[in-house]
């Protein structure tokens, strides 16, 4: 009789253990095999306050790109030629900050208005300057976002703010690197808040749909925000209570079976 109550003690914490963790939902569970779903390869974050880049200057004659890649601090060339600038002070904010009115103060250029622009945009505007002012004839600029981040918060296995290489992630990336969504993740409630201008705007999201390829949010932006919504109360019961009729009902099931391979 003890192993039979050991037996049956198991099956239902085995039982509760499963109905708690379990998930009803699935990812773009409305994408067809063998479809084709555009996507764009050419994506690019949209430089804003706050951002800080990395910029180099290199060309054919690397005395020339000297200059320009001087930031407070020394430079290196390498046997390609590429010139590489290094901060004397040793700290560990690299690159150019843009500041609140959307500026990067920039050797020997001066001041450049940089916010709203993206990547391949202010690297044309660099090397435009530098030939229009007949500095460099053919000046190649390399430019990267340094402290790209993003937050993720609610119903995701670790909420927090995360830093990514380069600025290329996607929506269901950050959500994976989360943690995931949890068993009282609202799927169709997963909102990106983003920052525009001087306005917030708020973005909805059902992650069961393919529609997501076409949000403007499915690549995230630099401070972008993601919040999961959890499950209201009144779900949670209602879900509760069928957990529990399930848990009962394999219950009854275990019950009787063993009864009648005792008898």
């Amino acid at each position: 009789m003890n192993k039979t109550f050991v037996f049956l003690s198991l099956m239902i914490a085995l039982l509760f253990s499963s109905c708690a963790s379990r998930k009803d939902f699935v990812y773009l569970s409305d994408m067809q095999m063998g479809e084709k779903y555009p996507f764009d390869p050419n994506h690019e974050v949209v430089v804003q306050s706050g951002d800080r880049l990395g910029i180099t200057v290199s060309c054919k004659n690397p005395e020339l790109a000297i200059p320009f890649n001087i930031q407070g601090g020394n430079f290196q060339i390498d046997r390609n030629g590429n010139v590489s600038a290094s901060d004397a002070s040793g700290s560990k904010e690299k690159g150019y900050f843009v500041d609140v009115e959307g500026n990067i103060d920039f050797p020997i250029l001066g001041k450049l208005h940089v916010d709203g622009m993206s990547v391949s945009q202010v690297k044309s505007l660099i090397e435009n300057q530098i030939k229009a002012s007949n500095y460099i004839k053919d000046p190649l600029v390399t430019i990267d976002v340094l402290n790209f981040k993003y937050t993720v918060l609610g119903a995701v296995g670790r909420n927090g703010t995360f830093t990514c290489d380069g600025d290329r992630i996607t929506l269901l990336e950050a959500i994976a690197n989360a943690g995931d969504l949890t068993a009282k993740a609202r799927i169709n409630r997963v909102t990106v808040i983003r920052e525009k201008g001087n306005e917030r705007q708020m973005f909805v999201h059902d992650l069961r749909s393919k529609d997501i390829f076409d949000s403007p949010c499915f690549y995230l932006q630099q401070n972008d925000i993601v919040y999961v919504e959890p499950k209201y109360r009144k779900k949670d019961n209602e879900d509760r209570g069928f957990q529990v009729v399930t848990v009962l009902l394999s219950l009854v099931t275990t019950v009787c079976s063993l009864m009648w391979a005792l008898k």
